[in-house]
C-alpha cells in the first residue's frame, strides 16, 4: 500500500456539477457500482447537478455545443444534432428521443438509478451554497439527502483514492 493510503483504498468521492439527461447517468451508474463492489461512496451536488436531487426531476439534452453527440436514427448515426437544435422544439424531441433509447435498451431511469444509489448507502450530500444560490430548500430534495459545503466535499475527498469530477 502506497505511503499515505492506509483507509483510502476503498473510498470514492463523485462531485456531480450538471444536470442534464446524459451528464445525470454516469455518476449514478459509477455510485452504484462502487457501493455494489463494496466501496464507500460519497457524491456531492452543487450547481445544475443539484437539480437531480428534487423530487421531481425535469431533465433534458442539449445538443447545442456537444459536436460528439451523434444519435442512432435511420440505420446510422446522425451527428446534425447540433444543427437542428436550432429549430423550436427540437431539444424537447430529442430528449425524448434520449429516454426512448434508455427505454428500449431497458437502461433504468434517472429518478430508479438515484433511488439505487441511496438504497446502496451512498452518501449524498446537496451543496448548501447552490441551494441557497438557486432557493431550494430541505423540503425541494427527496429524503436521504444531507446538506454540506465545500468543507464538507473535502473532508470525503481526502478520505478517498479516487475522487471524480462528472
Amino acid at each position: 500500500m502506497e505511503a499515505g493510503s492506509a483507509g483510502r483504498s476503498r473510498r470514492m468521492t463523485i462531485i456531480v456539477s450538471k444536470g442534464s439527461l446524459d451528464a445525470a447517468y454516469p455518476p449514478f451508474i459509477l455510485a452504484t457500482m462502487g457501493a455494489a463492489m463494496g466501496v464507500e461512496v460519497t457524491l456531492f451536488f452543487t450547481f445544475y447537478g443539484l437539480s437531480l436531487l428534487t423530487r421531481e426531476i425535469d431533465a433534458g439534452v442539449a445538443a447545442l455545443g456537444n459536436p460528439a453527440l451523434k444519435l442512432p436514427a435511420f440505420g446510422s448515426h446522425v451527428g446534425l444534432v447540433n444543427l437542428l437544435s436550432a429549430l423550436p422544439g427540437f431539444e424537447g424531441e430529442l430528449s425524448d428521443h434520449m429516454r426512448r433509447m434508455f427505454e428500449k435498451t431497458r437502461v433504468a431511469d434517472i429518478e430508479e438509478l438515484r433511488a439505487l444509489t441511496i438504497e446502496a448507502g451512498a452518501k449524498v450530500i446537496a451543496c448548501q451554497m447552490t441551494m441557497d444560490l438557486f432557493g431550494y430548500t430541505p423540503k425541494d430534495l427527496i429524503p436521504g439527502v444531507t446538506l454540506g459545503g465545500a468543507a464538507t466535499y473535502m473532508e470525503e475527498a481526502l478520505k478517498s483514492k479516487v475522487n471524480l469530477f462528472v
